[in-house]
């Protein structure tokens, strides 16, 4: 079982006190996946939220059966998997690849919902903390979408002109 301690590593849930963290800890599971092993895949049933204790996460989006592009990376103390919270989710959006042995907590997504939905302080701070993370993947989606736009070569001759 995971402590209080284990879950402030986590930098959402380090903003909760705690008390809270507390009521968290009998609903997280710790898994241990090998280097290359996938967390999930795009359009499995998105039913957990991750948080990465050890290792590191690639986030990835097949193109076809021969390009996979990564989209994104997650750190150890950082949550992946956040298409589980949102009402009427069904799948994820992207893979989630081991790039190398990882440690992961999880949550079932009903379990959360029930401590959050008796919890309204810690639900607030909790939801805040996930809207913070989904902006931060959001501008570096964006960031890196303009930077592919601006290195294709039609499209430089169009901004020097």
């Amino acid at each position: 079982m995971v402590s209080k301690e284990d879950l402030k590593q986590i930098v959402m849930l380090g903003y909760l006190n705690d008390e809270m963290r507390e009521k968290l800890t009998p609903i997280v599971d710790v898994l241990n996946f090998d280097e290359q092993e996938a967390v999930f895949t795009e359009a499995q049933k998105a039913d957990r939220l991750f948080m990465l204790r050890r290792g590191k996460i690639l986030l990835e989006k097949r193109m076809s059966d021969k390009i996979t592009v990564s989209v994104g990376a997650v750190k150890p103390g950082y949550v992946f998997g956040w298409s589980a919270m949102f009402d009427g989710a069904s799948a994820y959006s992207s893979d989630a690849i081991c790039a190398e042995p990882c440690e992961v907590f999880s949550m079932r997504t009903k379990r959360i919902q029930k401590i959050l939905d008796n919890n309204p302080e810690m639900g607030y701070i909790f939801n805040q903390r996930l809207m913070r993370t989904l902006k931060s993947r959001l501008d570096h989606r964006t960031t890196q979408f303009l930077r592919a736009i601006q290195n294709h070569p039609e499209i430089q001759g169009l901004i020097e002109d």
